[in-house]
């Protein structure tokens, strides 16, 4: 059966170029000549109604902007089967045949259980984390290494003014990918990342002393969150190697600002593929990047998948670090 009317929404953290994939959701709806809704603040405002008509003219010019226009929330109501029952029934009522769900992992469990009742859903990946095992890349992942190589960019300036060392948090929840490509993109001393054993000797002291014998008089290591306390880090480096040593968290400032172009391409091509997997009848579905193709998976088949560690660039970090 036909589908003439979508709902698109947004679900869980929210990743710069989501609303780049709104716009794209929108617009080649549209051009297959389907209605679309907004649906506000994610499975919450499904369940509870909280949506409006999207066209043309009110997306125009939001993929330059961070965060959502859809907002985000969480709904553990949603979670439960009465929750999932009541929010088919709202689509049923509403005329839509097809959702359209834009976020991670918890997003698409969602969506899974929204076509179980009998919603055609289609997934699109956006998270900074880049956590998502069945893409290869994620909405949001180049935009947030960019605002933390910034930001680190310009500790480095007083690093080395005052002859520090800088611990530097990035977020990344329990995927070091993040911190990783920003480690090798800002030249760091040392990486600390969750899916490699830690040896602070090995890892942070020892290179900070070959350094300092080098005449390098400042050092940056870049700890993913997943890895531990950067107090605690910060504070065995200063005790066993006499070095000053300070914390920066970047948190959440990582998830805000204009998307890349990167992202905002990325956002537009998934976009587009999700909207071409409703109109073909498709459902239980999650785009997803390969190489450079976007191509769409099982949503259970995708959920089933294990992230896949970036042993290459693992290595050359090892080796472009000092």
């Amino acid at each position: 059966m036909a589908i003439n009317t979508i709902g698109v929404l947004t679900s869980g953290g929210d990743a710069p170029g989501m609303n780049a994939a709104i716009r794209a959701v929108v617009r080649s709806a549209i051009a297959s000549g389907m209605q679309v809704i907004g649906i506000r603040r994610g499975y919450n405002g499904l369940i509870n109604g909280d949506t409006f008509e999207l066209d043309a003219r009110s997306v125009d010019g939001i993929q330059t902007r961070g965060g959502t226009m859809l907002y985000t929330a969480r709904c553990m109501e949603f979670k439960t089967e009465a929750g999932v029952k009541k929010a088919a029934d709202i689509c049923r009522y509403m005329g839509i045949g097809g959702i359209v769900a834009i976020g991670g992992d918890g997003t698409f469990r969602g969506a899974l259980d929204l076509s179980r009742s009998g919603i055609c859903t289609v997934g699109i990946p956006a998270t900074i984390d880049n956590d998502i095992a069945c893409t290869r890349y994620s909405i949001g992942f180049d935009t947030a290494c960019n605002t933390a190589l910034e930001s680190i960019d310009r500790l480095r300036d007083t690093m080395q003014s005052h002859e520090r060392c800088s611990v530097v948090e990035v977020m990344g929840n329990k995927s070091g990918a993040l911190a990783m490509y920003v480690g090798v993109a800002s030249g760091a001393t040392s990486i600390l990342i969750p899916e490699k054993p830690v040896d602070l000797e090995k890892d942070v002291f020892e290179r900070m002393r070959r350094g300092r014998i080098q005449h390098r008089n400042h050092h940056i290591v870049i700890v993913a969150e997943g890895v531990g306390h950067a107090d605690d880090i910060a504070k065995a480096i200063h005790e066993a190697t006499g070095v000053d040593t300070r914390v920066t968290v970047l948190g959440h400032v990582q998830r805000g600002g204009s998307p890349t172009a990167r992202d905002r391409v990325a956002a537009t091509r998934m976009g587009c593929r999700a909207v071409e997997c409703l109109a073909a009848g498709l459902t239980n579905r999650v785009v997803c990047a390969h190489n450079d193709e976007i191509i769409d998976r099982d949503i259970e088949e995708a959920l089933a998948m294990q992230p896949e560690f970036h042993e290459e660039l693992y290595r050359v970090s090892q080796m472009t670090v000092l």
